[in-house]
């Protein structure tokens, strides 16, 4: 006999709980089981060594520099300055032998890379005509007048 106050392992609340939680790690267990399977194209996995790895870590500013290179020709080179900009370089080798070069510099300006293998828009179709460039000129100038102008009156709009 369970006394007032006191839950026991014979509380049917008790029991459908543990029941719930022992029922929730099971399905846990199982499901982790399941989502594990190695690659059907199980290859070995080759090391590749690090041949250059100069860093420099963070000063007091922020400023830093990293030079990394590995064994299958990544090279990667990194500086930041204290005011938080970031330039450098990325390249490696693709299978097929061609070269992957990127360039970039991050500033206050956003992030700006510099790449062969970058999509580019296409150019467009044919030209704008003239009456288009007018109308968003006349646009551009009526958006710079409304916001030069102080708000209207509270009499804008009523009948005379």
């Amino acid at each position: 006999m369970v006394k007032q106050g006191q839950l026991g392992i014979t509380d049917t609340p008790s029991l459908i709980m543990h029941g719930i939680v022992f029922a929730c790690l099971v399905a846990v267990a199982l499901a982790q089981k399941a989502f594990y399977a190695p690659p059907a194209d199980s290859r070995e996995v080759e090391f590749v060594p690090i041949i250059k790895d100069d860093r420099v870590h963070p000063d007091e500013h922020g400023a830093y520099s990293l030079d990394m290179e590995t064994g299958d020709g990544i090279h990667r080179t990194e500086q930041g300055g204290a005011d938080g900009s970031q330039q450098g370089k990325v390249s490696f080798t693709f299978p097929d032998g061609q070269v992957f070069d990127l360039s970039f510099v991050a500033d206050a300006d956003g992030y700006k890379p510099e790449s062969s293998f970058l999509p580019v828009a296409p150019a467009f179709p044919h030209p704008i005509p003239q009456f288009v460039l007018d109308q968003i000129e006349f646009a551009r100038q009526q958006d710079e007048a409304k916001s030069s102008e102080e708000a209207p009156s509270r009499l804008y709009g009523t009948p005379n």
